[in-house]
């Protein structure tokens, strides 16, 4: 499929140019139905929910508040009415408008504070928040803070007000974007190279958010499921094109011509990417385990989104790249090109030092970055589930100012009231015993409707407080059985405490059912039990940290003023569900293209110390910086406006970092030297029964990579003959490197004082053979080998290598 997208580079543009402007025309055409869709089974919450529509069907329109307050005098006062009473009845003739309740009218004196000087009227709109129209929504603001003056602050509140306050859509990712571009600039040292990952990422994330915004018609897909599939597709969409690329550019760099190093590459990093996105997507639906309607639209969305970006990564990339050629080089790669021929297969540089180091020092480097990833992971101890709020805004916001003000003049728990909906029976006595109990400000029933009472209950304390969850169930266990009636306490405050405590009871399930899967995978792809078992513990440490750092900084506050974000509060209750499934589908990426290339090395050599040296050494790179544009990416999404964003951003840039720079860099790679070959045990009777799944292809069966000597039985034969400078002087000590058509190396040998050298060749067929000596540049050949051993001496001059036979 790689050669033929290839070769037919204009076809695949074209279509996947059409399936962009398609899904674009029909997405825009059709517009966005999507449902923030709370309520779970089974739970008090729910029935109270389900009494409510079915008694009052009317309340459907979302209600947001108008809250004004005077520095002196009262809010009765003519000077302050005079203001405020017309624009109020502006704001009810707007169309859109369902109905205003004024603090004015005959029975709005409940909605003026004990002193006077803080009131507040509610607006409630004909259509739920995401519905309405913004500039319906930005008219009412207007006319509302028109009526300002010196002495008299208006602010506005609400699910409506909210959006218009969110930053430009598209801002997070065009930052992100610009990020990792700067990344894959510094890193490729190309400005065609850089493009490539960029192009295949906003290809695969536009069709994907168009697919989804059509998807929200026929399924409920809610509104943050296109933010968190923005999250997850630039992300991997950038990681895998840059995976493939870095292969590409590698093959190039060491003699392949384009169209071969492109097949290569996505016959070898393009299987990892598949199998890599396989991994990501079992891990998002492990989200299905939890059972929440709402998490099944942000796995349809994500999912989806990761899905087009393995496609766009495996088709549009190769016709990209045979668009670009010998350009995919910086100018200055191709000169040297030309000039020096082909680089060694020889990992050099940083990397391979830190490799190295890493093999001779493994116990002090696995304790150090084990206390590390501890020390992080120490918050999570106190971490508590729970819903952000409008109090959780920015103090510039008019929404976090009309909370202040809501909570100053009517007490905390006024901007959380729970509903307890009352299934026919006596109300008296239950009102009167809510009254009487502890944490509650206010009761007030409303007139019943078919049968259905619904009483209001103000708490003393604000909605995130641990003493509105105890009076939930105060109010659950004792107070409403002891007074024989038939009620269910609702209200959006009392539907995310069950959502935090439905969190929290099936995430074991869900962590046990995303980790087996994911040990299966390895276990099948590396043909180990202890691979994937240390993956698993890995994966666990990750995400006990980025949620240590989570805790520290969105519930203890540490450092949101530094960031720009809002008030510290709970860990919104379904994110560790979403954070751990991508944490773990992201960490499964790094783990497979890590381990899949010590482990091609350890098919080859069966020494699993070069194994991890030359995996870490050829891979540490290239997975750092996809994690370095993953942070950027991620980090980005601050600026979303939103604060499941925020957290969700901010959790995954943090796991990213401490997964690739700590994990995978150091504490993977050490532990795996100090287990040595058991790194790679599978029981006999387990080997003959498990499937084969080739992460890596399979380019040549070498029995004895290493031996000087063929087995005369087998395939393999040699390479041998001389190494001379033009005057016919022996060269010793040159290094003489066989690699297969992939760039993998197969033997490696230094010429003996007269100049002499023989290689080992697995089987007949082309080969690159790479010469490098002291004063002199690195050369390389491609040589023809058939049954018989083939003689090839070689002359080393200053501007080329010559064959002599």
């Amino acid at each position: 499929m790689a050669r033929w997208c290839y070769r037919h580079r204009l076809v695949v543009l074209l279509l996947w140019v059409g399936a962009l402007l398609g899904l674009g025309f029909a997405g825009s055409a059709a517009g966005t139905n999507y449902a923030d869709t709370f309520t779970l089974p089974n739970t008090d919450s729910t029935r109270a929910y389900a009494l409510m529509e079915k008694a009052f069907p009317e309340r459907s329109g979302d209600t947001d508040t108008v809250v004004w307050k005077v520095d002196d005098g009262s809010v009765r006062d003519d000077s302050v009415r005079s203001r405020i009473e017309p624009a109020l009845e502006e704001i009810g003739r707007m169309k859109g408008v369902g109905d205003v309740s004024s603090p004015y009218a005959a029975q709005g004196a409940t909605q003026i504070s004990e002193n006077g000087r803080i009131a507040y009227a509610q607006v409630t709109f004909t259509e739920q928040a995401n519905g309405v129209p913004k500039e319906l929504v930005q008219d009412v603001v207007d006319t509302s803070q028109d009526a300002e003056r010196a002495g008299l602050q208006v602010e506005l509140g609400g699910q409506a007000i909210t959006r218009i306050q969110e930053p430009p859509t598209g801002i997070a990712e065009m930052v992100g974007i610009m990020a990792a571009a700067v990344v894959l600039f510094l890193a490729f040292g190309s400005l065609f190279a850089m493009l490539l990952p960029l192009v295949v990422a906003i290809a695969a994330l536009g069709t994907g958010l168009m697919a989804t915004s059509l998807l929200s018609h026929v399924t409920d897909v809610p509104e943050v499921a296109p933010l968190l599939g923005s999250l997850i597709g630039l992300g991997v969409g950038i990681d895998y094109a840059l995976f493939i690329v870095t292969r590409h550019r590698r093959g190039i760099l060491r003699g392949m011509k384009p169209e071969e190093s492109a097949v290569t590459a996505l016959n070898t990093s393009g299987r990892a990417v598949l199998f890599a996105g396989g991994t990501v997507c079992i891990a998002l639906a492990g989200m299905l385990v939890m059972n929440m309607r709402f998490l099944d639209g942000v796995v349809v969305a994500t999912s989806l989104t990761v899905v087009l970006s393995v496609l766009a990564a495996t088709t549009l990339l190769p016709s990209l790249l045979g668009m670009l050629g010998m350009r995919v080089l910086s100018r200055k790669q191709r000169r040297r090109l030309a000039a020096t021929g082909p680089e060694p297969a020889e990992a050099s540089g940083l990397a391979a030092r830190w490799s190295m180091y890493v093999q001779k020092r493994p116990r002090s480097i696995a304790a150090g970055a084990l206390v590390v990833m501890v020390i992080l992971a120490l918050p999570v101890l106190s971490i508590r589930l729970g819903a952000t709020d409008q109090g959780n805004h920015k103090d510039s916001t008019t929404t976090r100012q009309a909370y202040d003000l809501l909570a100053e003049g009517f007490g905390p728990g006024f901007n959380g009231p729970l509903q307890v909906v009352v299934d026919g029976g006596d109300t008296d006595a239950l009102v009167s015993a809510i009254r009487s109990t502890e944490g509650v400000a206010q009761v007030a029933a409303a007139p019943p409707s078919q049968g259905v009472t619904v009483i209001q209950v103000v708490p003393t304390t604000s909605p995130q407080s641990e003493k509105t969850d105890q009076l939930i169930d105060r109010l659950r266990d004792d107070v409403i059985p002891e007074s024989g009636t038939k009620a269910h306490v609702g209200g959006v405050t009392a539907v995310f405490k069950d959502f935090a405590a439905v969190t929290g009871d099936r995430l074991p399930y869900f962590v046990a059912a995303i980790i087996t899967l994911g040990f299966l995978l390895l276990m099948v792809a590396f043909r180990s039990l202890v691979v994937p078992l240390t993956a698993a513990l890995m994966n666990l440490i990750a995400a006990a940290a980025s949620f240590g750092v989570l805790v520290a900084i969105f519930q203890w506050g540490w450092g949101t003023g530094l960031l720009g974000l809002g008030k510290e509060g709970p860990i919104t209750a379904f994110l560790p569900v979403i954070m751990l499934s991508l944490l773990f589908g992201l960490s499964m990426d790094y783990q497979v293209f890590l381990v899949s290339r010590m482990h091609e090395e350890w098919v080859h050599t069966k020494d699993n110390a070069r194994a991890v040296r030359v995996g870490l050494a050829e891979t540490s790179r290239v997975i750092n910086c996809a994690a370095l544009i993953m942070i950027c990416v991620f980090s980005a999404f601050v600026l979303s406006g939103d604060m499941e964003g925020a957290m969700a951003g901010i959790g995954l840039a943090a796991a990213v970092a401490l997964d690739a720079f700590i994990l995978r860099t150091a504490l993977v790679p050490a532990a795996m030297h100090l287990l040595g070959n058991s790194n790679w045990w599978l029981p006999a009777g387990l080997e003959k029964r498990l499937p084969h799944l080739a992460v890596e292809p399979r380019e040549e069966e070498v029995p004895e990579p290493h031996a000087r000597v063929p087995d005369a039985d087998g395939g393999s034969t040699v390479i041998h003959g001389f190494v001379r400078t033009p005057d016919g002087a022996p060269v010793e000590g040159a290094a003489l490197t066989l690699l297969s058509k992939g760039g993998r190396q197969l033997d490696r040998v230094t010429s003996l004082a007269d100049g002499s050298y023989i290689v080992s060749v697995p089987s007949e067929g082309s080969y690159l053979l790479a010469v490098t000596a002291a004063e002199h540049p690195s050369r390389a050949r491609h040589v023809m080998v058939g049954a018989e051993p083939l003689v090839y001496d070689v002359e080393l001059a200053e501007d080329e290598v010559d064959a002599v036979n």
